[in-house]
C-alpha cells in the first residue's frame, strides 16, 4: 500500500462515524458567489478531502459584506468539526476595513491550513505612454491624479494591491471603483479606464491578445508563465500582494478534530489531480501547517491595516 493510501485509510478510520450527528455532511461555507475563484477551491477541496475522511463534504455559499456573512456564520458554529470555511484575502483586510466586525479574524477561528495563493497582475490600455513600471510611476508623478485605476471591489485584495503601490511609489491615481472585476474589465479593454490589478485568470486572454499590457506582478518574484513581466517588488523592494485562500473552523476545536480535518485537507492538497485543478485556475496550491497559517493571518491582518489605513478605505 503506497504512503498516500495508507495515510488515507488511517484519516478516514480515525473520524468517528457513529451516531446520527456524525453522519451529518461537513460543510464548508464561502463568502462569495457561485463560480469565483474561492467558490472553485472550496469545491476542489471538498470533494478530495470527502474521500480522505470518508465523509460527504458540501459547498454552502453565503456571499455578502466581503465574506463576513459566512465568516460570522462559522464563528457562531459549534465547534464540533461540521461547518469550516473557506475564506480568502478579505479575511484578513476586513479587521481594519470594518469598523465593528461581529467576530474577530483571530480568535473566533481556528486556522486549518491555507488552499491556495495568486498573485495580480498590473495591466494597461495600449493607449497608455507606458511600458514599463519605471514609465508608470514617471507619468504618475508628471500627471498627479491624471491616471485612473479600475477597482473590481472596494476592499479587495486587487483594490489594497493598488493602494500599496500608490503608498510605495509615492504617486497619486484616481480609483474608479465597480461592482466586480468583468465591468472593470471591460472598461479598461475599452480605453474608458487606464489601468488596474486583476488576477492573473481574468484577464490572460486579452494580454495574449494584445488587448492589454502587462506591466507588473504582484508576486515577490516573477512568475514562470510570464517570466518577461517583472516582479513589481523589482523596483519597489518589499511590494507583494497575493490572494489567498485558506480552510478555517470555529475557535475551540478540540486538538484531535482540528488535526484531522488539517490532514484531510492537507493530503488532499497534495493531489496531483487537486493539484492541477488548482493550477489551471492560475493559483499555486499550498497545504502549510496550521501553526503557520495562524501566523501567515496574524501578519496579513497587521500588513494590510497599515494600506487601510493609508488609504482611507471604507467598505461598499
Amino acid at each position: 500500500m503506497s504512503s498516500r493510501r495508507l495515510l488515507l485509510a488511517c484519516l478516514a478510520a480515525a473520524w468517528p462515524l457513529a451516531g446520527r450527528a456524525q453522519a451529518a455532511p461537513i460543510r464548508i461555507l464561502v463568502g462569495a458567489p457561485a463560480g469565483g475563484t474561492t467558490d472553485t477551491m472550496a469545491r476542489t477541496l471538498a470533494a478530495d478531502m470527502g474521500r480522505v475522511l470518508g465523509r460527504v463534504v458540501v459547498v454552502e455559499n453565503r456571499p455578502g459584506a466581503g465574506g463576513n456573512i459566512a465568516a460570522e456564520a462559522v464563528a457562531r458554529a459549534p465547534a464540533d468539526g461540521q461547518t469550516l470555511l473557506m475564506s480568502f484575502t478579505s479575511h484578513a483586510i476586513n479587521a481594519s476595513l470594518y469598523p465593528a466586525l461581529p467576530f474577530d479574524p483571530e480568535k473566533d477561528f481556528t486556522p486549518l491550513t491555507m488552499v491556495s495563493t495568486t498573485p495580480a497582475v498590473l495591466v494597461a490600455h495600449p493607449s497608455v505612454p507606458a511600458d514599463t513600471l519605471q514609465d508608470l510611476i514617471r507619468l504618475a508623478k508628471s500627471r498627479p491624479g491624471r491616471l485612473n485605476f479600475g477597482i473590481g471591489a472596494l476592499g479587495s485584495s486587487v483594490h489594497l494591491a493598488g493602494e500599496a503601490f500608490k503608498m510605495q511609489a509615492g504617486v497619486y491615481i484616481v480609483n474608479i471603483p465597480y461592482r466586480g472585476t468583468a465591468p472593470a474589465v471591460q472598461d479598461v479593454l475599452a480605453g474608458q479606464v487606464d489601468l488596474m490589478f486583476a488576477n492573473i485568470g481574468n484577464v490572460q486572454a486579452h494580454l495574449k491578445a494584445g488587448k492589454l499590457k502587462a506591466l507588473g506582478v504582484t508576486s515577490p518574484k516573477r512568475l514562470p508563465t510570464m517570466p518577461e513581466v517583472p516582479a513589481i517588488s523589482e523596483l519597489l523592494p518589499g511590494y507583494e500582494s497575493s490572494a489567498w485562500f485558506g480552510l478555517f473552523g470555529p475557535a475551540r476545536l478540540a486538538p484531535d478534530v482540528a488535526r484531522r480535518l488539517s490532514d484531510a485537507a492537507r493530503t488532499a492538497l497534495a493531489s496531483p489531480e487537486v493539484r492541477r485543478r488548482i493550477e489551471f485556475e492560475g493559483a499555486t496550491p499550498v497545504g502549510n501547517t496550521p501553526q503557520e497559517f495562524a501566523a501567515f493571518v496574524h501578519a496579513e491582518i497587521q500588513r494590510w491595516a497599515k494600506v487601510v489605513k493609508y488609504a482611507g478605505a471604507k467598505p461598499e
